[in-house]
Order: C-alpha cells, then structure tokens, then sequence
C-alpha cells in the first residue's frame, strides 16, 4: 500500500517545526573581561567579571559557570545553573577572587558548560604586583625646638601600575599637637605624587609616623614614614645682639640706652627690652618696644630701672616672636661700671665742676674786694 509513506515524512517534519534550534559550540564566545582592581595586590580581594555573547542564530542553552584558580582563587561559586542565552544576546558572569599569590601574572580559567554542546573555556590574566605607595619628607626645619612649631612637607608618589584612591596621610604619635590632624590627597595615577603640609609643635623629642592610607579597589593599605624629632640649635633663626651701651646714673636710678641688632637669619617681631633682677624696672621706660627687627637690622632702646647701688651689672631681657608666633627670651647682661656722669637734682655736681665753680666763686670775691679798696683810697 502506497498511502503509508507520507505520513513518517510529515511526522518528520512536524517534529522539526516543534524542537527549538540548538546552537554550536563556535556560536558562544568571550568578548570582554574586566578585573576589579586593574591590578590586585598580595591578599587583595577583587572581581573578575567575564562576558559572553551568543553570536548564533539560535538560543543555546548553558549548563553551570566557573573560574578555577591559578595564584588568582575565587572564593564563592554563584553560577551552578545558568539557563539559555538568546541569539544575539550577553551574558554576564562575575566571580569574587583573592590573590594568593606573590607578585607575578596568573591565568585562572572561566569554563562554562554548553551541555550537549561542550564546554567554552577560556584564560583570564591576572596581574598581582606588590608595590607600595612610597612616601618622603619633602620639607622640614634645619632643627627641631621644644615648643616651637615647624612646617613639615610630605611627598607621596605611587609607583604601582594602577591608581590608588583615596590617598591620605595621618601623623600619629605622642607629646606634639599638630594641624591639620589629616590631609587629603585623593586619587594619585600611576607614577603621580602628591604633596601634603603639616604643623607639628613638639614639646619633647620623639619620633611622628606619617601613616600613608590608600585603596586599591575594595582593599586598604598603609605605608609608614617615621621622623625622628631631635632638638637642636636652629642656626637660622633670630640672634638679637646688644652693643654700645650707655649707662647714666640719675640719684639712685639708671637709664641704659644703646643699640640692638638682628644678628640671625630669620626675622624677629614684637621685641621688646626690659631690665631683670637684680634691677628694679621703673618708669618712663621699663619695657622698652623695639618692633620688628628682620636680618642685619639695627635699632635704638632706652630702659630705666633702679638697684641698691652695690651691684655692678644687671641683664637685659629680649623678648621676641618668630614668624609662627612662637615665643623667644634671652637675656644679655651690661655693665653699670662705665656709667656716665651723675644728673638730676638729686644726684648734685660731679667734684670737678664743683671745684670749678668754687674758684669762680673765689676769684670773683678776690675781685669784687680788691675794686672796693680801690675805690676807698
């Protein structure tokens, strides 16, 4: 009987129509993959994400997706069952990892399962590189003094091939108040630096750490900077000098004067001079207020001030501050031998001029006599 043999054929094709198209092997392919950071650090934590495409005409079903470790391990497994993928369409795959490693390129490999179709494996490069943010002391004083402020630059560069964030340097430490508590610098490129200004006020010697705090991707780092703060002379700072002085003797009071000269190299403001102890500052010129005195300047002064009359010298106080407002004292003694001659009312005429004006007095008396006789004869 002929009439059998069309129906297998129409069943044949009836079955065609109904089963869905099954794409090949060659129809899925990578077409991107990205890591989180560019480059992870040693311990670091990141993400690998992987896309793929279906570039077939046909919906392709995928079994389970994986990234298995080489130096770059993943640590959770979010992709046991995938499901299909339309014709034409991506898919997105991003798995957690951990570099475990040192620094070198690893190649972890995504594999994901086509079911019938096979399986699409493919390398993932991975870079892990150990290099630091590296900090520097662009800028301190020639030498620490207690109590007085001083302006400390640090320079952070990075090295790394890839950019930090969140880049900020903290000093840390014990017995010197500082301003600002933190600064900020932000994202730095790769081979970009930044700079930072600090105001340390050490009152003991000690050592400040300049913690330097970054991110790479999701990870935080630090790198320290010690400075040892040690106190010595400062040699550019103000030296106020005091020459060519005078003393007079007024009775029982005194009044110095003479010059006083910036012998240092930085300027110092606000001076003022003023007679210590054993002398007794009295008026019109206990302090006297001398101003600013820059580099090589020279000024004028004038002090008064009284003593029991048995000491034969006395200190002058220079009191002064410096550009940061820090607060300076020294004390430079003059001489009350080479005093000048007494004045005043009260102090009356050295013996020489009172010599003199007896023997005017007596040869106008010698005179006034000898005129009165001349005229009796």
């Amino acid at each position: 009987m002929e009439s059998g043999h069309p129906l297998p054929v129409l069943f044949v094709l009836v079955c065609l129509l109904v089963s869905p198209a099954v794409g090949a092997p060659g129809d899925v392919t990578v077409t991107s993959v990205a890591i989180e950071p560019e480059v992870l650090m040693p311990g670091d934590a990141g993400f690998v994400t992987i896309t793929v495409q279906n570039t077939g005409p046909y919906t392709l079903p995928l079994g389970g997706a994986r990234l298995y470790g080489d130096g770059v391990v993943p640590t959770d497994e979010p992709y046991p069952s995938v499901g299909d993928v339309g014709a034409g369409l991506n898919r997105t795959f991003t798995f957690a990892v951990r570099a475990d490693a040192p620094s070198g390129t690893y190649y972890p490999r995504f594999s994901l399962d086509l079911r019938e179709n096979g399986t699409l494996s493919h390398p993932v490069p991975v870079r892990v590189d150990g290099t630091p943010l590296e900090a520097s002391v662009f800028e301190r004083p020639d030498a620490f003094s207690t109590s007085r402020t001083a302006a400390v630059a640090v320079l952070v560069g990075n090295p790394r091939p890839n950019t930090a964030y969140g880049v900020q340097v903290i000093p840390e430490g014990a017995d010197f108040p500082v301003t600002p508590g933190s600064a900020f610098i932000g994202a730095l490129e790769p081979d970009a630096s930044g700079m930072v200004a600090f105001n340390l006020t050490p009152t003991t010697e000690t050592n400040v750490t300049f913690q330097v705090v970054w991110r790479n991707g999701i990870n935080t780092h630090t790198t320290d900077l010690v400075l040892p703060v040690t106190f010595a002379e400062d040699k550019r700072q103000a030296d106020p000098v005091i020459t060519n002085v005078e003393v007079a003797v007024e009775g029982e009071n005194y009044r110095a004067t003479g010059d006083v000269m910036n012998a240092g190299l930085e300027p110092a403001r606000s001076v003022t001079i003023s007679p210590a102890a054993p002398a007794a500052p009295i008026d019109p010129f206990r302090v006297y207020v001398v101003g600013t005195l820059d580099p090589d300047d020279i000024s004028t002064f004038e002090v008064t001030f009284r003593t029991d009359g048995t000491v034969e010298e006395i200190p002058l106080v220079i009191e002064y501050r410096d550009d940061d407002g820090n607060p300076y004292s020294v004390e430079r003694p003059i001489s009350l031998e080479n005093r000048t001659a007494e004045e005043g009312p009260d102090a009356g005429l050295p013996a020489p001029a009172v010599v003199a004006v007896v023997l005017v007095v007596v040869a106008a008396g010698l005179a006034a006599l000898w005129y009165v006789r001349r005229r009796r004869r």
